[in-house]
């Protein structure tokens, strides 16, 4: 017997292939998070990019807003198995935050307001591949899911992608964040299903 959640639906005609296995769709936007919601001020908000030898540039809102920006328009998917498709957002590329550094690493550890954690390949940020995203919606994104900014990778499982972002950490070794240090997959592919070590 299939037991699926109230809001939440199985493949649709048309969709099959935008829906990854074990899946299901969700027209609501699910929150989930570890602990409670930060509330940052723009004032107060602030992004930090440190190398692995310890070089560090940061960009407050303002700066931030100076950076280009891009529209787009993603498919989403939570590893508690839920997916949402065509969610719009604008954000800055990391591409954008990265361009100009000099690095060796291979990784990236995301440290958020409220001390969640989080690790990537630093080339799953890059490429057009994943933004720090400030806008949702045509609205600036709400502290519920993760505003002021967010990081967003959307290739990945959800809790890749740290709510709250308020610093990058490039490192040679990779280094477990929170989720991945109790017992989920280190990388997250939703279409290989690794939702949990040695999925």
């Amino acid at each position: 017997m299939t037991v699926i959640s109230r809001g939440f639906h199985g493949r649709r005609s048309g969709r099959g292939d935008r829906l990854p296995p074990g899946q299901y769709e969700t027209f609501d936007f699910p929150v989930l998070s570890t602990g409670p919601t930060p509330h940052v001020s723009l004032e107060k908000w602030e992004l930090e990019l440190v190398t692995e030898d310890g070089r560090r540039r940061s960009w407050d809102w303002a700066g931030l807003m100076t950076l280009p920006s891009q529209d787009f328009t993603v498919d989403l998917h939570c590893v508690t198995k839920w997916s949402k498709f065509g969610t719009r957002w604008r954000g800055v590329p990391l591409d954008v935050l990265l361009e100009d550094v000099e690095t060796a690493a291979e990784h990236a550890r995301m440290y958020c307001w409220g001390g969640y954690t989080t690790n990537l390949p630093l080339e799953d940020l890059l490429d057009g591949r994943a933004w720090i995203a400030h806008t949702y919606d045509d609205e600036p994104l709400a502290p519920e899911h993760g505003g002021p900014a967010r990081l967003l990778v959307p290739h990945l499982y959800l809790w890749k992608s740290a709510k709250w972002i308020r610093r990058i950490t490039l490192t040679v070794e990779d280094d477990p964040g929170f989720w991945e240090s109790v017992g989920y997959h280190n990388y997250g592919d939703p279409w290989r299903e690794q939702r949990y070590r040695g999925d």
